[in-house]
């Protein structure tokens, strides 16, 4: 009876010893898998640049400074649209160039006053004329208040030609939309219902 019990007391020894050792082997797989993981993590975070605003998150931070900055940036995409659409030089390549840029940024609208001035022969003149005519943006007046926002633009043309410069009052409107942002269109925005309300002679220049 006493060697029986002997017996099971050494196969419980061998049991717990064996136990032991596969848990320890477990618990160093654990541990080994843990210091991998977080190795790798850290190489992995080491890699990424984190940029932080003002203490800000940089999602935060971007989202913030997206909000504030659309204001300036649809002043600044009628400010472009102005330029690229109303600048002419004696060049019809340069004159398609700036008016196919332009396009990028406003709907058909505009279009139509190109297509009118272009059948009723206005570029040709210019180019034939030897006529130079820049803009000159004074004021643009946006309404946020409302969506789609409202834009109008106060400026001022110059018509250069060998003889004299006439300098016209420019007054324009347009509703801004908010659009996916490309290399034609960076601002992301799209004037629609673009209209002349005025386009008058000011005051001619001798030269």
């Amino acid at each position: 009876m006493e060697f029986k019990s002997l017996k099971n007391i050494e196969t419980s020894f061998k049991q717990i010893r064996l136990f032991s050792i596969i848990f320890l082997c477990l618990c160093a797989a654990v541990t080994g898998y843990s210091v991998w993981s977080s190795y790798s993590f850290a190489e992995k975070q080491r890699q990424k640049i984190y940029v932080l605003d003002d203490g800000k998150s940089l999602m935060l931070a971007l989202s913030q400074d997206l909000f504030q900055n659309r204001p300036v940036e649809a002043k600044e995409h009628v400010r472009r649209f102005h330029e690229l659409f109303f600048t002419l030089s004696p060049d019809k390549n340069a004159i398609e160039s700036n008016i196919n840029r332009a396009l990028f940024l406003v709907d058909k609208s505009a279009f139509r006053y190109y297509k009118d001035l272009s059948e009723k022969g206005y570029y040709n003149r210019v180019v034939s004329g030897n006529i130079n005519q820049g803009v000159q943006v004074d004021s643009i007046v946006c309404n946020f208040d409302a969506y789609p926002y409202k834009a109008v633009t106060y400026a001022r043309q110059m018509i250069i030609r060998e003889s004299n410069v006439t300098e016209r009052s420019l007054v324009t409107r347009c509703n801004l939309i908010n659009s996916v942002r490309s290399d034609n269109n960076p601002h992301g925005f799209t004037m629609e219902s673009f209209e002349i309300l005025e386009n008058r002679d000011i005051r001619l220049l001798e030269r």
